[in-house]
């Protein structure tokens, strides 16, 4: 490996060409900023702004104490959902229950639809008003509410207002996929917070305050991976952390909400200058329905609408109209509370079949999966589960600086009848390995 340039730019193409021809490889470590100065006899900042880049432009991640390394090949990172044309039964997507998601077009049956310009509000009125009826109470004041396409899209707007490469995130470990790439793909660093049945440990986020994080995404319920949810004291002590932070950026992804079976808590301090609340739909109304509302203090909302108007200025109104149909639903409103009952009902059915084998899930669990810890990586379960009929997931790809230990079962499309012989297949193979 031969780097050359006197500037960040030639650094920057010299790392990049030696990328492409092969002769650095996913995963190999560049030398430290200071040893390739002294290398290259050049300053130090010209290094640290050639390594800035390359984390920008995927090339190079920062690791913290494992430095910085070359990426992994674009389109290698793990996804939600189905896997196509799979034989296997599917208890890896994490996706919710087609049976529970509304029909949006009877919904909306006997609504007009009007034609709207540019230049027109983002929000219509309806949903404006259905969206701080739903937020305002979990919020401090001054909310601004805006629109974005998910729950991930809102994310991503949110650091990237604020955010530049190689900027530290404290985020839950084992964290949710989304978030995990969305980090990769804007060349941001995860700083991995300790979970446990109450969610983000403090100590764990006042650690990676410390380190520089200068942003963090908190799950308040139906923690994914792991369906863990914040108790009272737990989140009373993140707000502690948080109040001797303020200007730290505090994301709250809501994923579930309407679902949950948990209470919400908020982690937001009263001196928080820099925070959002995300609440999608997808879970209850669909992924296709791809919007989430975001409250804010006025700030944020100001920078988020920049960058939303940089591109589509407004989340389709025509989208806008379908949610707004299904909020305002009473038969809409009582199908989600039975999904919310039904996913409940199958977390603890299935939890119950794993406990009475010896396998015990992390419990209190809310969402539409079960985490099971094991005390190796997952991968040789879900290969021997797969040569048994049934496809999970396994936790490794969720883990933050390694590896999380432990299985991803979504439970909410699997007919109560099969948790029995998904069991008694897991309990074999459990047997297997440790035999």
């Amino acid at each position: 490996m031969q780097i050359k340039g006197e500037t960040a730019s030639d650094i920057f193409d010299s790392v990049r060409a030696l990328v492409r021809g092969g002769d650095l490889l996913p995963g190999q470590a560049l030398p430290t900023v200071r040893a390739l100065a002294a290398t290259l006899g050049v300053n130090r900042n010209t290094v640290s702004l050639a390594y800035q880049r390359l984390a920008a432009a995927r090339v190079a991640v920062t690791q913290g104490r494992l430095g910085t390394v070359i990426c992994e090949p674009a389109g290698s990172d793990e996804q939600e959902g189905l896997l196509p044309d799979s034989p296997l039964v599917d208890l890896s997507s994490g996706n919710p229950a087609l049976a529970w998601l509304p029909d949006i077009g009877a919904a909306m049956a006997g609504r007009a639809y009007q034609s709207r310009l540019y230049g027109e509000p983002p929000i219509g009125p309806a949903l404006d008003t259905l969206g701080h009826y739903w937020l305002a109470p979990d919020s401090p004041d001054g909310l601004v509410l805006n629109l974005t396409h998910g729950a991930v899209d809102a994310v991503e707007r949110l650091l990237a207002t604020y955010l530049v490469a190689g900027d530290r995130v404290a985020v839950e470990d084992p964290c949710f996929l989304g978030s995990i790439n969305t980090l990769r793909t804007q060349g941001l660093q995860a700083v991995g917070v300790p979970m446990d049945g109450e969610g983000m440990q403090a100590s764990g986020l006042e650690r990676a305050l410390a380190q520089g994080a200068q942003a963090v995404i908190v799950t308040p319920r139906a923690q994914n991976p792991t369906g863990c949810s914040l108790s009272p004291e737990r989140a009373q002590a993140l707000r502690e952390v948080l109040a001797q932070h303020p200007h730290v950026l505090v994301i709250v992804d809501d994923h579930f909400s309407l679902l949950s079976t948990m209470a919400y808590y908020s982690v937001l301090p009263a001196n928080a200058r820099r925070w959002a609340l995300v609440r999608s739909v997808s879970k209850m109304l669909g992924p296709d329905l791809r919007l989430a509302f975001v409250g804010s203090d006025g700030h944020t909302a100001d920078r988020l609408r920049l960058r939303l108007s940089g591109g589509t200025t407004w989340v389709s109104h025509l989208l806008q109209d379908a949610v707004s149909a299904c909020l305002s639903s009473a038969k809409v409103a009582a199908q989600i509370q039975q999904a919310r009952d039904d996913y409940a009902r199958r977390r603890l059915g299935m939890a119950a079949v794993l406990q009475a084998r010896g396998l015990r899930c992390s419990l209190p669990a809310d969402g539409l999966n079960l985490w099971l810890p094991l005390p190796h990586s997952g991968q040789a379960v879900v290969s021997a589960m797969a040569l048994r009929g049934w496809l999970v997931r396994a936790g490794d790809a969720f883990g933050i600086e390694t590896p999380a230990h432990g299985l991803r079962i979504t439970v909410s499309g699997l007919e109560q009848d099969a948790f029995h012989t998904f069991g008694g297949a897991l309990r074999q193979v459990m047997d297997a390995m440790s035999g």
